[in-house]
């Protein structure tokens, strides 16, 4: 499978889920440059929700941002969050070579399919360090609409982003393997 750039990647979800939803789809990602700007999400909203979704306080400016055209309670993935990056921090400083260092987003074990706030879209993150010593990882979505994945892949690569700053090698940031069992167009 071709490796792409996250941009790339996103013109190509865009393109086949006009044609309708894509089950499994499945691309590996350079996430050297995981920034993909769009009119929904230009640079400064990107940032607003990565922090957000990470854990970390916003300014009053940044709260403009936040609507539920953006991703709402499906792409609220905050909770915990602080803790679940330092213990793939922990996790990665102790065992190099783990297969536990992971981010598992669901709160709830058994989501109710009736309420958004339960059927988060990201599930689970597993990071690693790959034969290269990367920060490489792999990650698993229940849904991914194609306009909201620039707001995802952000997320993604600024928490890879702290991990790798807060590990003993600081590595470089190599590839995710992404997963999303059904891509749409967009949320409606």
């Amino acid at each position: 499978m071709e490796t792409k750039t996250c941009n790339a990647a996103w013109q190509h979800m865009t393109r086949i889920s006009k044609q309708g939803q894509v089950r499994n789809f499945v691309q590996i990602l350079d996430m050297t440059d995981y920034v993909v700007e769009t009119p929904l999400f230009p640079q400064a909203v990107l940032q607003t929700y990565s922090r957000i979704n990470m854990e970390k306080d916003i300014t009053t400016e940044q709260e403009q941002h936040v609507n539920d055209q953006r991703g709402g309670a499906q792409g609220n993935y905050r909770e915990g969050m602080c803790r679940k990056i330092a213990n793939v921090v922990d996790c990665l400083t102790r065992f190099p070579k783990s297969k536990r260092a992971l981010i598992t987003v669901c709160n709830e074990p058994m989501p109710d399919h009736s309420h958004d706030a339960d059927a988060k879209c990201l599930r689970e993150l597993h990071l690693y360090l790959d034969e290269s010593e990367k920060l490489s990882g792999t990650v698993f979505f229940r849904a991914q609409a194609a306009s909201i994945f620039p707001k995802n892949i952000h997320l993604i690569g600024s928490i890879m982003t702290e991990v790798a700053a807060r590990l003993p090698d600081q590595p470089e940031l190599g590839t995710l393997y992404y997963l999303a069992t059904v891509l749409v167009s967009d949320r409606n």
